[in-house]
This record gives structure tokens, C-alpha cells and sequence, in this order.
């Protein structure tokens, strides 16, 4: 499915409670993947569904992961909780499927999430380049706006080294998923839910910047 197939009304999700749970400790078939450079090249994405808006946020089903590997099934959670009542960790490790080394491609996300909604909306975008190109940064806030305009959480796959940490991760890098659930076009921040645990809250707004140079040389399901 190519970007552009993406031209078709908002969708009004299930606004579901967020309700968090206390922290318990710090490959499959192959979807479509879509390059920045592919998408420069097709036809602009149309307008209905991606116009921003000042602030736009969206409602999940928050919890943290109960294991120290289940970042990546407790990510998809809570994408998947802004749209249906989602499957609990465990099954959604067992499908992805995570080992205790992790989830090890956001492609595994992307094919989960379409699973589970019917639907061949999630595309897996990677991005190699790091620093990431203007084309892939370009890619990443469009994908943004276009998704959470649609009630579609992003789940992104990222690499925080100690130098570059979202608030209260601990000094050293850390491989990680988490959600990307809203954004603020007057200033470029997103709002994440992140199932670590390291913040102080559940959710935190990142600055876009930090968003796209947290994501390579992995990926994103959006």
C-alpha cells in the first residue's frame, strides 16, 4: 500500500479510560516497507485527513510492560487500545513474537496492528540514516499529523543514547518502543505514551526534533 492510499475520511476510534498499571521492571511475515525517498517521489498526500490542528491527542488504555522485553508488546497495546479493547501483553508478545531479547523489527509491529484491526493502514517506514534526512523527517511529521488526525497511534522503535534521553531514563542506551499519541503544531512536540516506565508520568511531550533523531537506524509502524 503506498502512502497515498491513505486518502479516505477520519476515523472516530473508541474513546477508551486510560487507566495505568504499576511498572514492573525497566519475525513473521513481512509488511510493506515505504522509504522517504519513494514517498518524495509518488503524489502529494491529500489534504482531507492531514490539515493539522494546534493540538490534537488521543485517547488509550495505558500500561506499563510487565517484563524488562515487553516494550514492544505493551507499545502495540496501547496503539491498538485507541481504536478496540486490545489483546493483553502476553498475547501480543506471543504474536509479534518477542523473545527476552525483545521485539526484534518494527515490522513485526506493523503486521500485528493490521491484524488485529482488519486493516492495511500501518505501513513500516524505516529509517537508516542517522542523522535522518530532511525527506525522512518530512515523512515522520506527516505521518504524524495524518495518523493521529485518524486516531491511529504511531509506534515507533528507537535508540536512546545517554546523550539524547527522553526525561528519567537512565545514563547509558537504551533500545526501546514506545507510542507516539499525539502532537502540537504551534511549537512541533509530540505527546508520547511510554510503557518504560523511566518518566515520571506515563505520558511526555518530546520535541519533534528529538523524536526523529531518537528513531534511527530503526523505525517506525504508521
Amino acid at each position: 500500500m503506498t502512502l497515498t492510499t491513505k486518502f479516505k475520511a477520519a476515523v472516530s476510534g473508541l474513546a477508551l479510560i486510560a487507566a495505568a498499571v504499576l511498572p514492573v521492571g525497566a519475525a513473521a511475515a513481512v509488511p510493506q516497507t515505504v522509504s522517504a525517498e519513494a514517498v518524495a517521489a509518488a503524489k502529494p498526500v491529500p489534504t482531507l485527513g492531514y490539515s493539522t490542528q494546534t493540538v490534537k491527542t488521543l485517547n488509550i488504555d495505558f500500561q506499563y510492560q510487565q517484563t524488562g522485553y515487553w516494550c514492544g508488546p505493551a507499545a502495540t497495546r496501547i496503539a491498538l487500545s485507541a481504536r478496540i479493547s486490545p489483546p493483553s501483553q502476553q498475547q501480543l508478545a506471543n504474536e509479534l513474537p518477542t523473545t527476552t531479547n525483545g521485539t526484534d523489527w518494527i515490522g513485526q509491529v506493523t503486521r500485528v496492528l493490521n491484524n488485529h484491526l482488519g486493516t492495511g493502514w500501518y505501513e513500516t517506514k524505516e529509517m537508516p540514516n542517522d542523522p535522518p534526512t530532511q525527506a525522512q523527517r518530512d515523512l515522520l511529521w506527516r505521518d504524524v499529523v495524518l495518523d493521529i488526525n485518524n486516531n491511529y497511534p504511531i509506534v515507533a522503535n528507537i535508540v536512546a543514547p545517554a546523550s539524547n534521553h527522553p526525561p528519567g531514563y537512565p545514563n547509558y542506551t537504551i533500545y526501546h518502543y514506545f507510542t507516539v499519541i499525539g502532537y502540537d503544531d504551534s511549537d512541533q512536540t509530540v505527546l508520547i505514551a511510554d510503557p518504560a516506565g523511566f518518566a515520571p508520568t506515563a505520558t511526555y511531550w518530546l520535541t519533534f526534533n528529538q523524536l526523529a533523531t531518537l528513531i534511527p537506524p530503526k523505525g517506525y509502524s504508521a
